[in-house]
């Protein structure tokens, strides 16, 4: 089933926004119901945004936290939060009981940031100066280092009741430990494969899984098990934001080359100039021959170039191998085995409307 069947599906479910409950110890047949209702990704977003504004990190000194609540403060989507509130509300209703759960991993996720930027020596994140510019590099690497440190207590803590633990408290710590080293695993394969010009298909698919998907997926999982669904569905939840997160990754690398110059918000072809490994280019390397190959590789090795020679060139090799259509392919792929997975969760198929929406929101973006 393509993309729009899919979500044409889900959107005549569209109004269903709330589910009938019985109250603890009534059965279904009998007794006075609840309304349970499902939260839309805006209304999550904006839970967890007057979370980080109403609860700053405030402790001294200055030097150290000021740079944390700045890279928290410049917004994005807000997506792996929103995710893990999504994924419990599939189950419950009281989302604020794992807010913080979900302030951890979003802090988790702008320590890669800061570190990522201060490594890919960037000068902007969101429009504005990255840290290590604002302030300088020593004090990017020690708010990073306390922003892990800051995420894994804030998750701890939030996994106890009344100073204990509470029963779902294993199986989300296990989770977060996997996919927050998976993160920094993937960065490690992506600086190696910044030195190869032969990178394989399955190569690139395994380090975009770490560096990108595991996050998004586990924040997914987490929030399932924090509501306590059954394992079955935490897994097929997990796969679902895995395969979204790589046709997310995919679809990022033919923006960066195919993207509409309107609304696109920073300028094309820059991972053609800086010979990122994109699946773009490891595809096009795998099927150029002869002289369009030979041009490829030189433009990949030249020290001395125009930018706009190279991206037109390396742009137009990509089209002559039909290199988006094969790309958009494989995105639609992943996209049909997310769907399926979602498909499988045993709950009412009203309840992941907005799950649905939001995957085609995501994969149908222009920027």
């Amino acid at each position: 089933m393509r993309r729009g069947q899919i979500i044409q599906n889900a959107k005549k479910m569209a109004n269903i926004v709330t589910v009938s409950l019985p109250i603890e110890g009534e059965g279904w047949g009998e007794g006075p119901f609840l309304l349970f209702p499902m939260y839309s990704f805006k209304e999550l977003t904006d839970k967890v945004n007057r979370y980080i504004e109403s609860n700053p990190y405030k402790q001294e000194p200055q030097g150290l936290y000021e740079p944390i609540n700045y890279i928290l403060s410049l917004g994005g989507k807000r997506v792996r939060p929103v995710l893990m509130l999504m994924a419990y509300n599939l189950y419950k209703n009281d989302v604020d009981t794992i807010l913080e759960n979900a302030i951890a991993v979003e802090t988790y996720h702008n320590f890669t940031l800061l570190h990522d930027d201060l490594m890919d020596k960037s000068d902007l994140r969101r429009g504005n100066q990255t840290v290590h510019k604002k302030w300088d590099e020593n004090t990017a690497i020690l708010s990073g280092d306390t922003m892990l440190i800051l995420a894994y207590k804030l998750f701890a803590e939030s996994c106890t009741k009344n100073g204990e633990p509470s029963a779902t408290t294993p199986a989300a710590l296990k989770t977060f430990h996997e996919i927050t080293l998976g993160v920094c695993d993937g960065q490690q394969y992506d600086m190696e494969f910044e030195k190869r010009n032969n990178v394989t298909e399955s190569e690139y698919m395994e380090m975009i899984r770490l560096k990108t998907s595991v996050l998004l997926a586990g924040a997914i999982k987490i929030g399932a098990q924090l509501a306590n669904a059954t394992e079955h569905d935490a897994n097929l939840l997990y796969d679902f934001g895995e395969k979204i997160g790589l046709a997310f990754q995919l679809q990022d690398d033919v923006l960066d080359v195919y993207g509409d110059t309107k609304v696109f918000q920073k300028k094309l072809g820059a991972d053609i100039v800086d010979n990122k490994k994109t699946y773009l280019l490891i595809k096009a390397l795998e099927r150029a021959e002869g002289k369009d190959k030979e041009e490829l590789l030189n433009w990949i090795s030249s020290t001395n170039f125009d930018s706009n020679k190279k991206i037109a060139a390396v742009k137009a090799i990509y089209d002559k191998v039909n290199i988006k259509e094969i790309t958009d392919e494989r995105i639609n792929q992943l996209f049909a085995e997310a769907i399926n997975s979602l498909k499988s969760v045993n709950v009412d198929e009203s309840k992941k409307v907005a799950l649905y929406e939001f995957a085609n929101k995501l994969l149908n973006r222009k920027y």
